[in-house]
């Protein structure tokens, strides 16, 4: 399973759902689960140190590379977790990106891609089996996704206290489903900044991740 988490606004909080989402699903698999980093944050948030060699985007810059080059280039994460770091490249040819969801696709594990991208996408991974956008309930970010056009197969809607929408104004503005909604809770951003969500993931975080899982 591919899952890509998205977003078209930073500060989405697409890295900590693909974060949670990855320990999750790395539970509940006996091959574990994979989470690949796009944007290059996740070493900092699951508390491990910044990989300093090479990751996915060098695998994507250079002319050929296999499946096994790719794996190679995982650091373990957490329990059952292996992460494959964002690396140090922002150019590749355009091809190489359809290799890159072939390889994951093929993947026994559960894949989480953490899309909160960088100077680089990659869109062919909208392709994935299934591909969410993750916005806050944002004026602001529901016309930046409408002006986009962004295609995806359902939203993951960040709550925060105080927003006048809701989910239906959200799921009604894109034309698309919130297959899941995640509260902004204290218990999420401490086990952040400790570096331990991937460990000491808070129960209410995992049980509304469910919904993806």
């Amino acid at each position: 399973m591919l899952i890509t988490l998205w977003s078209v606004k930073g500060g989405s909080g697409v890295s900590v759902v693909a974060a949670g989402l990855a320990a999750l699903l790395a539970r509940g698999s006996t091959d574990g689960a994979l989470l690949v980093d796009l944007g290059g944050d996740q070493p900092a948030l699951l508390g491990i140190a910044s990989p300093g060699g090479p990751g996915v985007s060098d695998w994507l810059a250079a002319p050929h590379g296999d499946r096994a080059a790719l794996r190679r280039l995982e650091v373990e994460a957490g329990p059952s977790l292996a992460l494959l770091p964002a690396g140090n490249a922002d150019r590749w040819p355009p091809a190489r990106a359809g290799d890159l969801v072939e390889s994951l696709g093929a993947d026994r594990r559960a894949v989480v891609v953490d899309g909160a991208l960088g100077s680089a996408p990659v869109p062919q991974l909208a392709a994935a089996d299934v591909s969410l956008l993750v916005v806050r309930p944002c004026y602001l970010a529901l016309r930046r996704a409408v002006g986009a056009g962004v295609r995806a197969d359902g939203v993951v809607l960040v709550e925060e206290p105080g927003r006048s929408l809701d989910a239906v104004d959200v799921s009604r503005a894109l034309g698309l489903p919130v297959v899941c909604s995640v509260e902004t809770e204290p218990a999420v951003a401490r086990a952040v900044d400790a570096g331990l969500l991937t460990s000491r993931l808070p129960r209410s975080f995992a049980r509304s991740l469910q919904a993806i899982a």
